[in-house]
């Protein structure tokens, strides 16, 4: 199964997902590529892939991407082959931009996708700012995107207020154990089952 958190940036979605992979073994991380540079603490190949933009644009040409965009001046991607691969061994956790999330859905329409929502607006400028990695400018970019991401929360499976990290959680493995109830008994899959059948 392949499920997929986003929502706008400075929600929460990369601290529900370590605390979501921590409870759960059979999840698996889809870690996505980028062209940013890396923040305090985050890993490469652990948090994201961090590749040049010559690389990322590279792997656009010859097709590798099963979904990628721009986002502020970067550019994020998720490679086909990573996707299938990691399916084989367990459920497919992504956490993802809104606008990455959209054309997964076209792509994957049997997948799970959920909308984390800040629990309010001067909420989600606080965690901006917390982070220390913006400069003012930036901040409202992102605040003024979030307002517009926001208003494509219906467009997605379920809509979770994070508004303490472990009953967001406990709602999501909800979520998860109930999608699973839909699909036992029915014939096994065998991949993420994207839209083109491939």
């Amino acid at each position: 199964m392949l499920i997929v958190i986003t929502g706008p940036s400075g929600v929460g979605k990369t601290t529900i997902i370590k605390s979501l992979l921590k409870a759960d073994s059979n999840l698996r991380y889809s870690v996505s590529l980028t062209t940013r540079p890396p923040r305090t603490r985050e890993r490469d190949g652990v948090d994201y892939r961090f590749i040049s933009t010559e690389e990322f644009l590279e792997k656009v040409r010859n097709d590798e991407f099963a979904e990628w965009s721009e986002v502020y001046g970067r550019y994020y991607g998720r490679l086909k082959k990573d996707l299938e691969e990691m399916a084989r061994f367990g459920d497919v956790l992504v956490g993802i931009d809104v606008q990455g999330a959209m054309k997964l859905q076209h792509i994957y329409p049997y997948g799970v996708f959920i909308f984390l929502l800040p629990k309010s607006e001067t909420a989600l400028e606080a965690q901006l700012r917390k982070r220390r990695t913006e400069d003012e400018t930036t901040i409202k970019v992102r605040l003024d995107a979030a307002i517009q991401e926001m208003e494509k929360a219906d467009s997605f499976d379920y809509k979770v207020v994070n508004n303490l990290v472990s009953e967001t959680v406990k709602e999501i493995q909800s979520i998860i154990a109930a999608e699973k109830r839909k699909l036992f008994g029915k014939k096994a899959c065998g991949g993420l089952r994207p839209l083109d059948g491939g």
